[in-house]
């Protein structure tokens, strides 16, 4: 458990267990402690590396706006500063998107992508969901006082008092567009898209996520894709990334042999 300087960051970072680094990156207004539930069943297998996003946890956010791009090169420079020249990468939510971004930005660094909950563009959350998210301000910080999000952040950032700023910040963040297709489609290496049956997203943007990375065409008999899609029964968003079923789902997709994409 440590910080390491990083593009102007002090990035915090957790490390548990031994073997082929899988990384875990966290939702909006969470920690490395989203992981807390699963993190035996993975350690088991995996040498775990769970990261505070800027702002977020022990790591006090930079004098920047939030975007996914950026992040993405700060977990890229995390990387190479603990000299992990490929990992797998897990991501959930927020980190998903940061997760993908990585994937696309920093293709060479990621072996295989996981990412839960995660849409490739903006308007594949629900609508009451997107709405939700652009109500993000100091007036919602306010409100989620006292909420187990806001007492984990109090009990563990370095500066408690910059939880209003994080939701400033995090809902400029997500009212910003995005479409991401094209460089899904484009992704080198396999990913495995993990929902809730009753998730924020609907469906169809699930099966049309699996579709842009070759899922989804035809029966394939034999011939599988690399990239594989899971819906996790009887969970909703908020519950799946803490449930048994997520280490069931993603341990056998990270080791199983997978032919090239394409």
């Amino acid at each position: 458990m440590s910080y390491a300087d990083v593009r102007g960051l002090r990035v915090w970072y957790e490390e548990h267990g031994a073997g082929r680094p899988l990384v875990l990156l966290h939702g909006s207004y969470g920690s490395t402690e989203t992981f807390a539930p699963v993190r035996s069943a993975l350690v088991a297998r995996r040498r775990l590396i769970a990261v505070d996003l800027p702002g977020h946890g022990r790591t006090v956010g930079a004098d920047r706006p939030l975007r996914y791009e950026s992040m993405a090169d700060d977990l890229a420079a995390l990387l190479r500063h603990l000299d992990l020249p490929q990992v797998d990468l897990l991501g959930y939510s927020l980190g998903g998107g940061v997760a993908l971004r990585t994937a696309i930005q920093h293709p060479a660094l990621v072996r295989r992508l996981v990412l839960v909950s995660t849409p490739f563009r903006r308007r594949g959350w629900h609508p009451d969901v997107l709405a939700a998210m652009s109500a993000h301000d100091e007036r919602a910080a306010e409100r989620m006082r006292g909420t187990p999000a806001h007492e984990r952040y109090a009990r563990v950032a370095p500066r408690p008092q910059d939880w209003p700023a994080l939701w400033v910040r995090t809902g400029e963040l997500l009212r910003r567009d995005y479409d991401w297709s094209a460089e899904v489609a484009a992704l080198p290496m396999p990913v495995l898209l993990v929902f809730a049956d009753a998730d924020a997203i609907p469906v169809r943007h699930m099966a049309d996520f699996f579709g842009l990375l070759g899922g989804d065409r035809r029966d394939a008999g034999a011939d599988r894709p690399a990239s594989r899609l899971a819906v996790l029964p009887g969970l909703t968003h908020d519950d799946v990334v803490t449930s048994p079923a997520l280490p069931a789902a993603v341990l056998p997709f990270l080791t199983h042999v997978a032919r090239a994409p394409g």
